[in-house]
């Protein structure tokens, strides 16, 4: 593959990072046999893995929660190694049919499961646990001791890079007994809601390749949408978990108590808004699992920013109150997640639970996106056109869209960045007023908003263009949790024609649906929860899935 030096052109750096991936997916053993080629791939990739894998391979990644697997490893049942190739295998099927990868850890992860078989005695929460990884938060320093870790945070400027060490959190997994073993895509800038970059391309997703898996965690929801891993990291500053997690049906939480120290992005330093790693998983109880371990490790002492809180699980004495968000008063959402709301709601009235309606139109979210865009781009963008430029490669468009196309968005003085900080708190303290007086007149305080994660299903591709249901939430700096709700069906998913839109986002949304376009998509829920109130949100949802018939 040879060396990046004499690499001139961006087409070629891109091409070598390519050429690196592919030589990773190279190493598996036994080659896939069966795959398609690009052009035949079926529209749903959801049963390739019962033609290309074995029975057993099957059985380890389909059949277990991610409690039962540890339950087994850490028995001895089944051997470390076991797992490891059987995901590896799974991973490298993943990205045969989504391009989710970035790399694939074969050699690492099997020398690292032969070393966990090796112990007398398992050690570790997270003992033999496959786990991948979003490919610009870097890798812990074991996994570089025979090659450099490299982190291109999909910029073609930095493709090659080695990473200065390892991180906060990885380390605390990695002393847990993971073994990491795959990295996946992210968007160019990491600010899309599509995962796309001229280093690696467009991952699609795995229930329908014409439509994204979302970003900028869109790899690890591809990835784990094909159970080619089962629990992976994320990263999000405006739905960057919660919007690909949705759009594949799967659990993912935004939260601010994990550590960023030792990732690799832009905007390093800048505390307008701040972005947060945290769990994608396959079931509900990874998400907790995620955060127990993360906040053993005491993270706050490394990381000073950081609450100085444990995990500690909150117990319901009573049904929760639910407030149902119906829609946001900038964009309707399309009639499969007004349904999943509807249905939802109904099944918490049904169990107990008091439902309420929370009206936002006065809150104005739109307003609060103006504020929110411009804090992601105190510098006007700067830094990353700055990338971008410096490589030469071109800029994609919903990297236009998100620093070109939002109005708010410049190069701010100091002064004129204090004033969008104090726009930023005015708006919160709103917020959180208007939360506090629904307990006003006697009534019960509001416990927990159900509400969208995007306007509907996963979006065609080139049309994540409206970051409303999940950045709002960024802003206020509040909890939220992703959990799937039903998939789209157009015998109950009718378009309403006489619908009026209410402004030009309103109209780019409703003329984007069509029941047969997102057919069986799955569609997805959000829980959020006020500030700080993370352990509740997440006990918010074990009611809401009970009353589901979920376990």
């Amino acid at each position: 593959m040879g060396s990046l030096v004499h690499l001139q052109s961006w087409e070629e750096k891109a091409g070598w990072a390519r050429a690196q991936r592919d030589a990773s997916l190279a190493k598996v053993e036994p080659e896939l046999g069966g795959v398609p080629d690009a052009h035949n791939m079926p529209l749903s990739s959801q049963d390739l893995p019962k033609a290309v894998l074995t029975p057993r391979e099957i059985e380890i990644t389909e059949q277990y929660t991610i409690t039962k697997l540890l339950g087994l490893l850490r028995k001895r049942k089944i051997k470390v190694e076991e797992v490891a190739r059987a995901f590896l295998r799974r991973a490298a099927l993943a990205q045969a049919a989504t391009n989710c990868l970035t790399e694939l850890l074969w050699d690492e992860a099997i020398e690292r499961a032969k070393h966990l078989d090796s112990l007398p005695e398992p050690r570790g929460a997270l003992f033999g646990l496959p786990i991948s990884t979003k490919e610009h938060h870097g890798m812990v320093g074991a996994m570089g001791k025979n090659k450099a870790v490299t982190t291109s945070a999909s910029f073609v400027a930095w493709v090659g890079r080695e990473h200065g060490g390892s991180n906060l959190l990885y380390d605390t997994f990695w002393d847990q007994g993971c073994v990491f073993f795959a990295r996946t895509t992210q968007p160019q800038t990491i600010m899309h809601l599509e995962t796309e970059s001229n280093v690696y391309g467009k991952t699609v997703n795995p229930y329908n390749r014409e439509l994204t898996s979302g970003g900028s965690s869109g790899g690890e929801s591809a990835l784990i949408g094909m159970r080619g891993s089962i629990l992976g990291v994320g990263g999000d500053i405006g739905g960057s978990i919660r919007c690909p997690a949705a759009h594949v049906g799967i659990y993912g939480f935004n939260i601010k108590r994990v550590g960023t120290t030792g990732f690799r992005t832009p905007g390093a330093g800048k505390e307008t808004i701040s972005g947060c790693p945290g769990p994608m998983t396959v079931d509900r109880d990874g998400l907790e699992l995620f955060m127990k371990v993360a906040l053993s490790a005491k993270p706050w002492r490394v990381e000073p920013s950081l609450t100085v809180k444990e995990w500690t699980p909150y117990t319901f004495t009573r049904p929760p109150k639910i407030a149902v968000q119906w829609w946001d008063g900038v964009v309707r959402p399309h009639p499969p997640m007004t349904r999943a709301l509807r249905e939802v709601a109904e099944a918490c009235r049904k169990a107990g639970m008091e439902v309420v309606d929370w009206d936002c139109e006065g809150l104005s979210h739109q307003k609060g996106w103006d504020i929110l865009s411009a804090l992601y781009w105190p510098d006007g963008g700067k830094e990353v056109l700055g990338l971008i430029k410096e490589s030469g490669e071109p800029i994609l468009p919903l990297t236009k869209f998100i620093i070109h196309e939002q109005p708010t968005v410049k190069e701010l003085t100091q002064h004129e960045l204090w004033q969008l900080c104090v726009k930023r708190d005015e708006y919160r303290a709103r917020y959180a007023q208007a939360w506090s007086q629904t307990g006003d007149g006697g009534n019960r305080e509001v416990d927990v908003i159900l509400c969208p994660p995007s306007f509907g299903a996963a979006t065609p591709h080139g049309q994540s263009r409206y970051w409303g249901y999940t950045a709002h939430w960024n802003l206020l700096d509040y909890p939220a949790a992703v959990f799937p709700a039903t998939k789209v069906d157009p015998a109950l998913d009718i378009k309403d024609l006489s619908y009026v839109p209410k402004n030009s986002q309103d109209r780019f949304v409703y003329d984007m649906y069509s029941p047969e376009r997102f057919r069986n998509a799955p569609v997805s829920l959000q829980v959020v929860g006020r500030r700080q109130e993370d352990e509740k949100v997440l006990a918010a949802l074990v009611e809401i899935e009970r009353a589901m018939g979920r376990a």
